[in-house]
């Protein structure tokens, strides 16, 4: 019986690519105070009444052009991820998503029901950077399952590993073969947030976009700030990989809705690269651990359009860390890391 064990959180995908099951994870992700923060009834009725009903169908035919035969990507690769490392740390894995299926409880319940004298479980959030509306709500969505139900075991959390050596050598590793291609530019292209989210997660309230260069500026801000997290990402790969400063650069992708978000937008990119000379490109996706449907769908198809589309010739998307040896050692060291640490809360 395991005194000790992990449990992986991801992001969640629909159960099926049917419109139905597609328009019941929409209205859960929406719903999300921490993804749209509006109050309450105004969130409800721009959800329900307008963006669910609208992109529902829309998202489900996205959905069925990734769908393979082990059903969602992003929940297939997550399940791989959650044997290899099983296997190679020789305890329990449970796997759970933020939203839809499996849940929080679940995979809790099933811990503690296997190993009746489980003491501490390690929380593993599958995002290297912190946001509010990623690392943050699954983080809180788990803590308020496990305050709820009154487990006896204690509950840690591996915090945002953005910069963590091995992470980047993970990238490092998986990026450095694609370079033997010829290309002339390396977009890292990071899920996008609005930008309120970053002033609202501002602890000092003081220094997040004050000037621009204010990710530059040492602050306690930036153990929370999403877009100094990605840039610091970005630079530390471009650094291990010996890119020159023109050779790459990063870009924000899914935006939603009018307000403004963190720039520069991805969409834009890829139409005005091959307006600059850049014709071959070589895309990556920090942000992203599993390929998803933001990664498969669209940046490797809905992208290459766009950057074909705008006079581009070659078009490579790196694929993302999943089930890579070597991302199953990192996580693995994050994990060890943490149960070496005082309890969480």
């Amino acid at each position: 019986m395991a005194t000790q064990a992990v449990l992986l959180a991801n992001l969640g995908s629909p159960d099926s690519y049917q419109v139905k099951d597609v328009r019941n994870y929409l209205a859960e992700f929406l719903m999300d105070e921490r993804v749209i923060d509006l109050p309450y009834m105004g969130r409800l009725l721009l959800v329900k009444g307008v963006i669910v009903p609208f992109r529902a169908p829309k998202s489900a035919g996205k959905y069925k052009t990734i769908w393979t035969e082990n059903g969602s990507p992003l929940i297939h690769i997550s399940r791989q991820v959650q044997q290899k490392l099983k296997d190679a740390i020789q305890l329990p894995v449970e796997l759970c998503m933020r939203y839809a299926n499996p849940t929080p409880s679940f995979a809790l319940d099933k811990l503690a029901r296997e190993n009746p004298d489980l003491k501490e479980v390690v929380l593993v959030p599958l995002y290297p950077h912190y946001a509010m509306s990623s690392y943050e709500t699954a983080v809180e969505h788990v803590k308020e399952t496990y305050r709820q139900r009154n487990y006896p075991f204690q509950l840690k959390v591996v915090p945002p590993f953005f910069n963590h050596p091995q992470y980047i050598d993970s990238l490092v590793i998986s990026i450095r073969p694609h370079l033997d291609e010829e290309f002339d530019h390396l977009l890292f292209s990071y899920h996008g947030i609005p930008k309120r989210h970053v002033l609202k997660t501002d602890c000092t309230k003081s220094h997040c976009f004050t000037s621009e260069e204010c990710c530059a500026v040492a602050s306690k801000a930036h153990e929370v700030c999403y877009r100094h997290q990605i840039i610091t990402t970005t630079n530390q790969v471009a650094e291990k990989l010996g890119l020159a400063s023109g050779k790459f650069s990063f870009s924000f992708q899914s935006r939603l809705g009018a307000d403004a978000w963190l720039q520069p937008y991805t969409v834009e990119q890829l139409k005005k690269f091959p307006k600059q000379g850049i014709k071959k490109l070589l895309i990556v996706c920090p942000a992203f651990v599993s390929d998803c449907l933001e990664t498969l769908e669209e940046i490797q198809q809905e992208g290459h359009e766009d950057f074909m589309k705008a006079g581009g010739e070659c078009y490579s998307v790196i694929p993302c860390l999943n089930d890579r040896d070597d991302w199953i050692q990192t996580l693995t060291t994050l994990i060890n890391a943490q149960l070496n640490e005082p309890v969480f809360f």
